[in-house]
């Protein structure tokens, strides 16, 4: 089968893209509604990957709302420029479904989906108490891509928060997590998503 995505509707390629980049890390995105960070937003985005090391800056892709409006977390990260990138697991799944929902500004999906915040030391931040994996990020760089067109959010990573349960220290004396202690939760195509199944290592050659 050839598709020719110039002659396809802009939803069809987004209905193809979405079923072949699979499995896609689902960043759970808690950002302040407000400068005191009091109030907070939390949203899910599966256009989510790393693109540098040095520095350590991952990359959040989203588009608009359905009225045509920046989503929340744009607008948050645009105005006062941080977040708490969380990586949520498979039994999280539900929630972090739910927190895709769109509300109204101000409204907070912590509350609706039940989540609880705790501080994340060493920042002006809350993270989600129950997550594996948080990252406070700074807004790297702004870029619109496409028609619409979309957002392409760059965050540079300023502090890891990783759960003492999943990680452990190697021989080395290097830090490693335990992906099968993480147990994330990735995206597939529309409804579906998918565990951490049958983990292998390949040894170097």
């Amino acid at each position: 089968m050839i598709l020719s995505a110039r002659d396809m509707a802009t939803a069809d390629v987004y209905h193809t893209l979405t079923q072949i980049i699979i499995p896609r890390p689902i960043a759970w995105v808690l950002s302040p509604n407000d400068r005191a960070c009091s109030h907070f937003n939390l949203a899910p985005f599966s256009f989510f990957n790393a693109v540098c090391s040095d520095p350590p800056v991952l990359m959040l892709s989203m588009g608009n709302k359905t009225d045509g409006s920046l989503k929340d977390s744009c607008v948050n990260l645009l105005e006062r420029r941080h977040c708490v990138v969380h990586l949520g697991t498979d039994r999280q799944a539900q929630a972090i479904s739910d927190t895709a929902q769109e509300m109204a500004f101000g409204e907070s999906e912590v509350e609706q989906a039940g989540c609880e915040l705790v501080d994340f030391e060493g920042t002006d931040m809350k993270r989600l108490k129950t997550v594996p994996i948080a990252l406070y990020c700074r807004l790297y760089q702004h870029i619109e891509v496409g028609n619409r067109p979309q957002h392409l959010l760059l965050v540079e990573v300023e502090k890891f928060w990783v759960d003492d349960n999943v990680c452990y220290t190697d021989s080395k004396g290097r830090v490693r997590i335990a992906a099968d202690r993480v147990e994330p939760l990735a995206r597939l195509g529309g409804s579906e998503y998918a565990r951490l199944g049958e983990m292998f290592r390949l040894e170097r050659r």
